[in-house]
């Protein structure tokens, strides 16, 4: 993969949308319906066959350089390691203070309360994160909230393409520092892209990550509002979850309502890009601090939990903040609490090793991982039949899902 055009074109792209914000000249995301948002390069020339080739402009090969669809390297420091799951420096298990948020987001409203935290008790400029679209609620687009009311007016998942990281000169504009919140790919992504930019990293006051099982297409939540008995042409609005743990798929108007079960695991799922199924981090470990579901315990009753890991010594000194502040309740939980709750992602990361080797044994590229512990997870965590399915059901899905094709970059218009 010698350039973003290459990225997109071999399936390789996370969607994230840095590379838009590394070159804006060059590249603007968009949707394309059956895959996820993807760069659709703006002047296209003839840039030569890498980076540094003759006529390829210096932002475009840093926005090579910032992909995470390329690969990761982790951070190689002191910092101590969960085996499989990154860095973690402490875990709370817990939710926003504010019952309204507790019940309107999608466990317990604990990055909403972390965000407005440092918007209104540490002065940040301001939070990214991703909103439904005004005009068509079903697509995503790019927020940069300022203030505790704009923030709340995007509380919940959206389980459909989004680039918040295209947004990332909002951050490095800001007067203050801001937060960033994203899918683990978009950390990782701003992480690669603020050791290239000064600017971006000075004003990246903390980046939370949100727990992530991949991300479907735009088709998948069209036919998620088919089944919920709406028109996507009237649709007011679209909620995949939340009013509850983990909440209900609803739309407005509707004729119904799906349980979570139904709406992600009978819908969404089967429709996440190509790229999700070789993904090594899926708990944001390039983040301050991460944050998802405590799939541990019965969520039958209960209104909403988060558990929240610190991955850096900033991290952990705003979560003590904001529980002191009385914003956060949470309390300090045992590392395990990790892959409880996320039980079948550790087995998930072993399958990428035999994914990416499969694929490069085909002669197909397949992101590249450094620092990231895989192998071993293959090797002891998973089943021989687990080993066959990442490996030779690898080799089956080449042809079923074309990976042999360049794909086109054809922007969806609704």
């Amino acid at each position: 993969m010698r350039s973003i055009e290459d990225v997109a074109a071999r399936k390789m792209c996370t969607g994230c949308g840095v590379c838009a914000y590394m070159a804006p000249e060059s590249y603007r995301m968009v949707d394309v319906l059956a895959e996820g948002r993807r760069p659709l390069p703006i002047r296209p020339v003839d840039r030569g066959p890498g980076p540094e080739a003759p006529g390829r402009a210096p932002r475009e090969a840093d926005a090579l350089r910032a992909c995470p669809g390329v690969g990761l390297t982790a951070v190689a420091d002191d910092r101590p390691q969960l085996d499989g799951w990154g860095p973690v420096l402490g875990m709370w298990e817990g939710y926003a203070a504010p019952e309204s948020l507790r019940y309107a987001a999608s466990s317990g409203g604990a990055a909403t309360a972390l965000a407005g935290f440092c918007l209104e008790h540490r002065g940040f400029g301001g939070v990214l994160h991703t909103g439904a679209r005004a005009d068509i609620p079903y697509l995503n687009e790019v927020k940069f909230s300022r203030t505790q009311a704009e923030l709340l007016e995007h509380v919940g998942s959206r389980y459909a393409p989004a680039s918040p990281a295209e947004g990332l000169g909002l951050v490095e504009d800001a007067d203050a520092p801001s937060v960033f919140i994203g899918k683990p790919c978009d950390v990782a992504a701003s992480h690669k892209a603020r050791a290239l930019r000064p600017g971006l990293d000075a004003k990246l006051g903390l980046t939370i990550a949100i727990f992530c099982a991949g991300t479907p297409s735009t088709r998948g939540t069209l036919e998620l509002i088919k089944a919920l008995g709406s028109d996507p042409e009237q649709l007011k609005s679209l909620h995949y979850r939340g009013e509850g743990w983990p909440g209900e798929a609803r739309a407005e108007p509707g004729e119904r309502q799906l349980s979570y079960d139904a709406s992600w695991g009978g819908i969404l799922e089967k429709h996440r890009q190509w790229r999700c199924y070789l993904c090594a981090d899926h708990t944001g470990e390039f983040a301050d601090v991460s944050v998802g579901d405590p799939w541990h315990r019965p969520t039958a009753g209960d209104p909403g939990r988060s558990l929240i890991v610190a991955r850096t010594a900033r991290g952990v000194e705003i979560v003590l903040a904001a529980i002191a502040a009385g914003v956060l309740v949470a309390e300090a939980v045992p590392y395990d609490r990790l892959p409880a709750s996320q039980a079948g992602l550790l087995k998930v990361r072993g399958a990428v090793w035999g994914r990416t080797v499969a694929l490069r044994l085909s002669g197909l590229p397949a992101p590249r991982y450094r620092g990231l512990p895989m192998f071993g997870i293959w090797l002891r965590k998973l089943t021989v039949k687990d080993k066959l399915r990442s490996t030779v059901g690898t080799v089956r899905r080449i042809g079923r899902r074309g990976l042999r094709q360049r794909s086109v970059v054809e922007e969806y218009r609704p």
